[in-house]
């Protein structure tokens, strides 16, 4: 698998980066994990704008989904070749409703559908093209899920949004590469329930026995190297700060 951060920036986008968006590709096919502020003009560097084959929505908060109404703009008013046609968006119950409302001047009720094809996510296990993949609700304050991502024996672990969590762990459980979220700073936010630091990140990544960490989902008023040292602190394998045009071979 060929992963591609496209953005990795935290609640909104820094001078560097946008919002959380992963490209994930294998067999020629192209998943994209979340959307979130900014990332369609990145994307545009690693992919073209009717390439992707499927999209994958870990929750609803701005800085993980909202470029998805541009990315409708693109594949609906497409002139040149016609319409987009529809693309599997799997997301959270009420993904489509909250697009629509985000956008607010769709032109009716079935637009968003007409190049969106909605799939509801629940928590198990499924297949996404060669992929397969395993969602699992994870702690945040809204339906949030983390993925295990699955092709030719090798495993990427992705937690979306959450804080502490034992399904987390349960999900990374000897994952090849662990992409986690890395917001707060160990001694200074301690928000139950919202995210995690570098430190509970490197414990996740040590609880759970996988390959490598990659802290990701760092707001521009949170400094990544405290989060990389204080993950290194307690997780002894490799810890990298992800950042934006980063590729990693899974």
């Amino acid at each position: 698998m060929k992963l591609t951060v496209v953005g990795c920036s935290g609640s909104f986008p820094s001078a560097e980066s946008a919002c959380s968006s992963y490209l994930l590709e294998a067999d020629g096919f192209r998943l994209l994990l979340d959307m979130g502020n900014g990332a369609l003009g990145e994307l545009q560097r690693h992919c073209g704008l009717y390439d992707l084959d499927a999209v994958l929505l870990s929750h609803l908060h701005p800085d993980h989904f909202i470029d998805m109404c541009g990315y409708f703009v693109a594949r609906y008013y497409r002139h040149d070749g016609g319409r987009a046609e529809a693309i599997p968006v799997y997301g959270p119950e009420d993904t489509e409703r909250r697009l629509v409302q985000a956008y607010d001047d769709v032109p009716d009720e079935k637009s968003m559908r007409e190049v969106f094809d909605f799939r509801t996510l629940t928590p198990g296990s499924f297949e996404i093209g060669p992929f397969t993949i395993r969602a699992e609700r994870v702690c945040h304050p809204v339906e949030a899920y983390g993925f295990r991502i699955e092709y030719g024996g090798r495993s990427l672990v992705y937690s979306g949004d959450t804080g502490p969590c034992e399904a987390l762990v349960d999900l990374a459980r000897g994952g090849d590469l662990f992409l986690c979220e890395a917001a707060f700073t160990h001694g200074k936010e301690d928000i139950p329930g919202l995210h995690l630091n570098g430190r509970e990140a490197g414990e996740h990544a040590l609880r759970a026995g996988v390959g490598a960490l990659v802290l990701t989902h760092v707001p521009p008023w949170t400094d990544p190297r405290i989060n990389q040292r204080d993950a290194q602190a307690v997780f002894g394998g490799p810890v990298e700060l992800a950042k934006a045009g980063a590729v990693y071979e899974v």
